[in-house]
């Protein structure tokens, strides 16, 4: 009795309740720690990703478009300064012709700037006949580098899409598993057309509608009665027996 008891206090259900206990505390333990590693590796990798994140591209790009537009402002004042400056250095100021009398001075003017004329025309042509050399040499290359590449022409290539492959995939695994195909049974069907079918015909054969009408005037035209011939030796005994009745 007293070890009975003893099993029941020590090693009994009480001590076994406490076990189960234990061990779903250690398991839940386990879960939350595991739980806790996932998240954990989640937050490394989305980390490890990059530090853009869709807003901060967003406004990246948008800084990045408002940067080159300010470059691209920059950049066109810069031309134009440079032309206004070569403008001012090339050309000259006019001197105010209303205000002088002396014809020595006009004349002067006058030879001074069709002197700067004529020059600038020049230059125009120069500029002119190395621009139409330059253009021509190109086009030269050009056609150079085109009969190079007719050389080695670069096949066309066919787009093909991706089910294609997909239907000869399934079509070889048809055939490897003995399914056949259904066309591969069907009877082949010469088709002929009209006119071989009417070149075909025999010229004897005629339609339908000529025999009826053939058929319709035998039945109209009737035969006459045509006297039955009557035999020689008839005829010559009737005679006979007509000389002897005119002897009596």
């Amino acid at each position: 009795m007293n070890q009975i008891e003893e099993n029941i206090r020590y090693g009994g259900a009480a001590n076994e309740d406490g076990e189960d206990a234990q061990r779903k505390a250690q398991e839940r333990e386990a879960k939350k720690a595991e739980v806790r590693k996932r998240l954990e590796e989640a937050g490394q990798k989305k980390q490890k990703k990059g530090f853009l994140t869709p807003e901060r591209k967003k406004k990246l790009r948008k800084l990045l478009m408002i940067k080159a537009a300010e470059d691209l402002k920059r950049q066109q004042l810069l031309k134009e300064q440079e032309r206004v400056k070569i403008l001012a250095e090339r050309t000259i100021a006019l001197p105010n012709v209303d205000s002088i009398d002396d014809h020595a001075k006009l004349e002067a003017i006058y030879n001074d700037m069709f002197a700067r004329l004529c020059s600038l025309e020049e230059e125009r042509y120069d500029i002119n006949y190395v621009t139409t050399e330059t253009e021509t040499a190109i086009n030269q290359l050009n056609i150079e580098v085109n009969d190079l590449r007719g050389k080695f022409v670069k096949p066309s290539l066919k787009k093909v899409s991706k089910y294609d492959n997909k239907f000869k995939k399934m079509a070889e695994a048809k055939k490897e598993d003995g399914s056949k195909n259904l066309r591969n049974n069907l009877k082949t069907v010469k088709k002929e057309s009209v006119f071989t079918q009417l070149s075909n015909q025999k010229k004897s054969e005629k339609p339908e509608w000529s025999k009826k009408n053939k058929e319709e005037k035998k039945e109209e035209v009737v035969p006459e009665p045509v006297a039955e011939p009557v035999e020689e030796a008839e005829v010559e005994a009737s005679e006979e027996e007509d000389e002897e009745a005119d002897e009596e």
